[in-house]
């Protein structure tokens, strides 16, 4: 499989796929907004069940002199490496004046059951289904580095706590020794001000007092939510909620009679853009496994699948839905 590549043909199919995506959906997806970093909207409440498998658009955006894109994600509800890799080649802390971005707030939903909490690892992303099929909420979060990964499966939410204390962990304070006994509430207090305990003893969903983890591989196998974003979940979630942890790399999904793939970039690609801005590794997965569930999944509609599309998809890795059905044939 080619590398990954930030160059002007790569950009401008890119910025093509995206037009595309607006004009299907008939919505208006590509729309330049200012956006405030201390203007986050409040989580919305349950709704009807969507009508396709996406949630939320994608937007582009021309950054202000005083922009960064580690605000604009935070503004945004998007992490770190999202908003990095939907944006190869844009200076995460200085992109320029005017420089057209994009703001990767659509999402295809995984493949899991919609109920609860989802959290898809891979994708640096929670979902959260008040109710079976409703409308989801979706929110970025930090995971686990390399050695901390979050197991993968089902269980359940077993307590939720308001300014919980932190008890370091053996496996924690092998590796920080002169850690204290406890952390008490408060600014110094690494779980933040709320707290989701899973039925997996050890694992759970915190805020945190360092907010620009989010959307990286970071913690030591926890799930960390912006301050604002675990604050408005905890509302909503209650004791016994089925957790399911999955690890999606690329999504399916149909949206308004076509077919979209939703690449991420895999554990060490995300590794690269945090120390090179760039991925160079190609994936560690099957590309032919990856091809056939998309053919699975298009079922009658595989005689228009765009080949080429997917391939460029599955390279670059943006983070991007991109739609990868050719126009139907009329008559």
């Amino acid at each position: 499989m080619p590398n990954h590549s930030s160059s002007a043909p790569s950009r401008g199919r890119r910025w093509a796929a995206v037009a595309a995506f607006g004009s299907v959906i008939g919505l208006a997806m590509l729309t330049l907004l200012s956006v405030s970093a201390a203007a986050v909207p409040a989580i919305p409440r349950a709704g009807p069940p969507p009508a396709d498998d996406m949630v939320g658009h994608v937007v582009a955006y021309a950054t202000s002199y005083d922009d960064t894109l580690l605000d604009l994600a935070r503004a945004n509800r998007l992490g770190f490496t999202e908003i990095v890799a939907a944006n190869p080649g844009v200076d995460p802390w200085v992109p320029g004046d005017g420089t057209k971005i994009l703001l990767p707030t659509g999402h295809l939903l995984p493949d899991a059951p919609r109920e609860g909490i989802v959290i898809n690892l891979a994708e640096h992303r929670l979902y959260y289904f008040a109710s079976p099929g409703a409308d989801p909420v979706t929110l970025p979060i930090g995971v686990g580095r390399e050695g901390w990964d979050t197991p993968l499966g089902s269980t359940t939410v077993v307590r939720k706590k308001r300014h919980p204390v932190w008890y370091p962990p053996d496996s924690i304070r092998e590796e920080k020794p002169d850690l204290p006994a406890f952390v008490p509430a408060g600014p110094d207090n690494p779980l933040g001000d709320h707290a989701l305990y899973f039925g997996w003893p050890g694992y759970l969903v915190h805020g945190t007092n360092m907010p620009w983890g989010i959307g990286r591989r970071v913690s030591h196998g926890c799930i960390r939510l912006y301050p604002e974003d675990i604050a408005a979940l905890f509302e909503q979630v209650a004791v016994g909620a089925p957790v399911h942890v999955i690890e999606q790399a690329v999504k399916i999904g149909w949206v308004d009679g076509e077919l979209y793939i939703e690449a991420h970039p895999e554990p060490q690609q995300v590794d690269e853009l945090e120390r090179d801005g760039a991925i160079k590794s190609p994936s560690q997965t099957s590309t032919a496994d990856v091809l056939f569930k998309i053919y699975q999944r298009a079922n009658a509609a595989a005689v228009r699948l765009n080949w080429a599309a997917i391939r460029i998809a599955l390279s670059e890795r943006t983070g991007v839905p991109v739609r990868v059905t050719r126009e139907k044939k009329s008559g």
